[in-house]
This record gives structure tokens, C-alpha cells and sequence, in this order.
């Protein structure tokens, strides 16, 4: 697969061959489903609470007697039905942590890129020296690259010039690719990514291979261990 290769001026530089093991994988969407319900169960704090009937304060005394007052028998003024009172079933502090094996999490990542792709949302630069921590850099960029919607841009390592040209822009997110994962890439609707991150973004998710040399084993040159003479003469009848 070939992707155009673009300067900051939105100028067509040349045309780059990329993994189609990355780039080029068929979209599966339980799996990108799946990862983007970790994603989000992960970013939860959960620490709701709700006070139940023992911890709210009062209602230590029964507020009438039991029989005849031509009133509904009560316990404590602190129960659910009454005001101020507890709440039955509420939420309590608690986890809402899921995991997702790497190999998973990595091929919806893989999924995401190639539908961006598919969908010529992913576009792909050479450099980005030329900003200088102003905003009016980062617009003027993003208007060379006819990029309208908002926009995720993806560099090999963080750069303080770039965050500080993208920080006063509500629409355009920089992240390094090391970051990158499956719900960023559905957040945003344009991938900026430099040729940089793109390499290396091949090399971490890119599926490992293996060869039959590696399966098979190699010669040796060891010699055969001698059978005991019983073992030899029951071989041999």
C-alpha cells in the first residue's frame, strides 16, 4: 500500500510505501466495539457514594409507638420512604476497570488505521519543524492540509513547539505514538501523523511473524545415546 506524502504547504512530495499489516486490515467491529468499552470503563474514577439507612445521620429513636395510632408502622425516621432518609441500592466507590489482551487492543488500533485510511482520513506529512508554538502556525498548517474537522496529530516523540501551537485550538489534539490507541483514533476525525511516527508505529504493531527456520529445529551434532544390551536384543527379536 502507498500513501502520499505531504510538506507543511500541502504540496504532494512523493508516495510512500506502508505495512499493509498496519495499514491495510480488514475494519472488525466487535473488536473495535470491545476496545472502545475498556477505554471508557477505564477513564471512570468510581468513586460515587451513597448513603445507606445506618449512615445517615439520625433517626436513632422509633418515631411512634407500634399500635394504635391509625399511622403505618415505623422504625426509624432514617428509612427510605421517608425524607432525608437512605437510599436503598445506591452506587458505592468501586472499580470499573476492564482489560483487553495486547494482541486484541493492538489489531482494533490496526482496525482503526486502515478504515482511517479507507476513509482518506489519515494524512500523512513529512515534518513538522516549521511550527513554532504559535497558533497561527498550527492553522495555517492545517489549512495547507485542507484539514476542516477537528484533528489528532500524531508525532514520534512529544514536541513542546507542537503541543503549544495545537493547546488554544479546541478541535486538534497532539499525542506521540507510543500513546496512540484505539478510542484517540475514533475521537477525532483526522489523523495528522508525521513520516516519522508512521515508521514507527510499523514497527511496534506491526504482527510478528514466524518463519519455518524458526519452528523447525536446527542440526546438531550430537551423537546418539547408546541403548542398554537388553533394550538392543529385545529391538532386535
Amino acid at each position: 500500500m502507498e500513501l502520499q506524502l505531504n510538506n507543511t504547504s500541502g504540496a504532494v512530495v512523493k508516495r510512500v510505501h506502508v505495512s499493509d499489516a498496519v495499514f491495510g486490515v480488514a475494519f472488525n467491529r466487535s473488536l473495535v466495539h470491545q476496545a472502545m468499552v475498556m477505554y471508557s470503563s477505564n477513564l471512570r474514577q468510581g468513586t460515587h457514594n451513597t448513603k445507606t439507612r445506618k449512615e445517615v445521620s439520625g433517626g436513632g429513636a422509633k418515631p411512634w409507638r407500634q399500635k394504635h395510632t391509625g399511622r403505618a408502622r415505623q422504625g426509624s425516621i432514617r428509612s427510605p420512604q421517608w425524607r432525608h432518609g437512605g437510599v436503598v441500592f445506591g452506587p458505592k466507590p468501586r472499580s470499573h476497570r476492564r482489560d483487553m489482551p495486547k494482541k486484541m487492543r493492538q489489531l482494533a488500533l490496526r482496525c482503526v488505521l486502515s478504515q482511517k485510511v479507507r476513509d482518506e482520513k489519515l494524512v500523512l506529512i513529512e515534518d513538522l519543524e516549521v511550527l513554532d508554538g504559535r497558533t497561527k502556525t498550527m492553522v495555517q498548517t492545517l489549512r495547507n492540509m485542507q484539514i476542516a474537522d477537528s484533528s489528532l496529530i500524531v508525532t514520534k516523540e512529544p514536541h513542546s513547539s507542537i503541543v503549544r501551537s495545537a493547546h488554544n485550538l479546541p478541535k486538534v489534539w497532539t499525542l506521540p505514538v507510543a500513546l496512540l490507541n484505539a478510542r484517540e483514533l475514533l475521537k477525532y476525525g483526522t489523523v495528522l501523523i508525521t513520516l516519522d511516527a508512521l515508521r514507527k508505529a510499523e514497527e511496534m504493531w506491526a504482527p510478528k511473524t514466524t518463519g519455518v527456520n524458526d519452528v523447525l529445529p536446527g542440526e546438531t551434532t550430537a551423537e546418539p545415546i547408546p541403548l542398554p544390551d537388553n533394550q538392543e536384543s529385545a529391538e532386535a527379536e
